[in-house]
């Protein structure tokens, strides 16, 4: 079949399975969005107001289902804004398809207009290198199927991330006789499964141990290991502590869930983790924040707390901590041939052992809830980071999704917002870009449209991305936006106070005035990007605002102080 090169990428795309594409158009993709328009190939395209956040929608669509969607920009500043997307779904570990034009191959080299050529020519792909799983430039339309379920390949086998294609200008509108090849004959059958031996070596150290906690990271959402998880810890009678990007692997109501771990983690789920005789990771990176930089006995205690690793990428076995048992493997494959091999005897024998143990976890849980009680259910205004997270639990239906910024929200939220299915808590962990939320929530919606979507974020990250507000209204994408206003990056002013004895731009002031408090009326700038929404200053009025604005039937925002 003849097709250019936009029409091969386009088409491709839809048989592959992509439901939508986000981007901003410019003269050097035009003929590949062009494609999008024909019979075939026709997807929806959501225009974004920055490049940077059509890739956060394209990673928040893939942490809500498990899907990738694609994003494309033009070439030099719509492409190089799309870093630091690119970089959070790299180091989070989610799929996505990001495509880009370049100046045509003849001119390549001679500094075209947003050509970087000063090191090598057309630069741009080295940039996304570092990035991405793998970067493509695509010299002609006879090479770009292949291209294509090569991309595809390497985005959803393995670890998770995100992939390139460059397509130059040229290429784009080149025709040529080309076969676009089937996905489901280019790609492996199945999932990694464990050595037999891996897994008994780990149910021998499970059944010895006095104090076991399971850890669950990111990837046992992503392998969609919950299930598992959770008959497993009932089995053994283990505890489990989550990380930021495992925040829904188990229900926290359950009573196993001992809380989240690390530099923003519970006070129970470290003490509980820290003295655990032996931990059971499962897609868990070990980074600085999950790990409270590696000082020992606060988060982990490995050694002597023995740990049995599981994880689909290798390279991760061993990296921080020394293992007793490393399990390459998908997570809930690996946990499923835990489950197997355990019998009903010994597990009852095990369980039987766990009271002591299970007794200290109900005292810790207690102690938090004590502690934070008060923070949580403060009536005061300016309002506690917790209180207005209280009330949106109260409104929210148990499957709703919240979608977490950075800074003191991402925190507060990992502590005191309890969640209670998988995908339900979609956070930028570990890279924890501010900006990111807005443009991820409008993802997460439009990959669960049956769920309620709320974006949780203070007020700095959200006017990094706040023109998506627009994009919200235009294509109908109803997510409530609650944000909480403190005039300022707070976690970043903590910090500072902490460390530095004082602080230096991190509050909104009138600096070059009498030194007083700025804040944006943020409710009122939604309204004129033709939102519904609610500034709350008063207590009595914060569940029943957000309330109305998960009733209200489009896009909304709650402002609080």
């Amino acid at each position: 079949m003849k097709l250019t090169g936009g029409q091969v990428v386009a088409r491709t795309l839809k048989e592959y399975g992509v439901e939508y594409v986000a981007g901003v158009p410019g003269h050097g993709i035009w003929g590949l969005f062009d494609a999008f328009l024909e019979e075939g190939s026709q997807i929806p395209f959501i225009q974004v107001m920055h490049e940077q956040s059509a890739v956060h929608m394209a990673d928040g669509y893939y942490r809500a289902c498990g899907k990738p969607m694609a994003c494309s920009t033009s070439v030099g500043p719509g492409a190089t804004n799309t870093i630091i997307g690119l970089a959070t779904a790299y180091v989070d570990s989610t799929s996505l398809f990001y495509v880009s034009g370049s100046p045509q191959t003849y001119m390549h080299g001679h500094g075209t207009m947003q050509e970087i050529e000063r090191q090598q020519d057309n630069a741009f792909p080295r940039i996304t290198e570092q990035v991405t799983k793998r970067a493509w430039q695509a010299t002609s339309v006879k090479v770009l199927p292949s291209i294509m379920h090569r991309a595809f390949s390497e985005m959803l086998t393995g670890r998770p991330g995100p992939v390139h294609v460059e397509v130059p200008m040229d290429v784009q509108v080149e025709a040529d006789d080309v076969t676009i090849h089937p996905l489901d004959k280019r790609l492996p059958i199945g999932v990694a499964y464990p050595d037999p031996r891996a897994i008994e070596a780990a149910v021998k150290v499970l059944l010895a141990a006095e104090r076991p906690v399971i850890v669950a990271g990111g990837g046992a959402i992503t392998a969609n290991a919950s299930e598992e998880l959770t008959r497993l810890a009932e089995k053994l009678g283990a505890a489990v502590s989550i990380t930021w990007n495992g925040k829904g692997a188990i229900s926290e109501d359950h009573e196993l869930f001992v809380g989240a771990i690390g530099q923003t983690g519970t006070s129970c789920g470290n003490k509980i983790t820290a003295s655990a005789d032996v931990v059971l990771s499962v897609g868990c990176r070990f980074t600085d924040w999950s790990a409270s930089s590696y000082a020992k006995g606060v988060s982990f205690s490995i050694p002597p707390g023995k740990l049995i690793h599981i994880d689909l990428d290798p390279r991760e076995i061993g990296k921080t901590y020394p293992t007793e048992v490393g399990i390459v493997a998908d997570a809930k494959v690996a946990l499923a041939a835990i489950l197997a091999m355990i019998s009903d005897s010994d597990s009852r024998k095990t369980v039987a052992k766990r009271e002591a143990f299970l007794a200290d976890v109900r005292r810790a849980k207690a102690d938090w809830i004590a502690q934070v009680s008060p923070r949580e259910n403060s009536r005061e205004t300016p309002f506690t980071s917790q209180r207005p997270l209280v009330a949106l639990r109260e409104v929210l239906p148990r499957d709703g999704i919240v979608v977490v910024g950075s800074g003191n929200t991402q925190g507060s939220v990992k502590q005191s917002f309890p969640v209670y299915e998988p995908r339900t808590h979609i956070t930028s962990g570990s890279y924890s870009p501010m900006g990111w939320a807005v443009p991820a929530a409008l993802g997460v919606k439009l990959a669960r449209p049956d769920r309620q979507v709320v974006a949780i974020v203070g007020d700095g990250d959200f006017m990094m991305s706040l023109p998506e507000m627009a994009t919200a209204v235009m294509n109908g994408i109803n997510v409530v936006f609650l944000v909480l206003n403190n005039q300022g990056y707070m976690s970043i002013r903590g910090g500072q106070r902490k460390f530095m004895g004082r602080h230096i731009a991190s509050e909104f002031n009138h600096h070059a005035g009498n030194g007083a408090p700025y804040s944006a009326e943020l409710a009122a700038t939604a309204r004129a990007f033709r939102l519904q929404a609610w500034k709350v200053e008063k207590d009595e009025d914060l569940e029943r605002s957000i309330e109305a604005a998960l009733a209200c039937g489009g896009p909304a925002l709650v402002e609080g102080i």
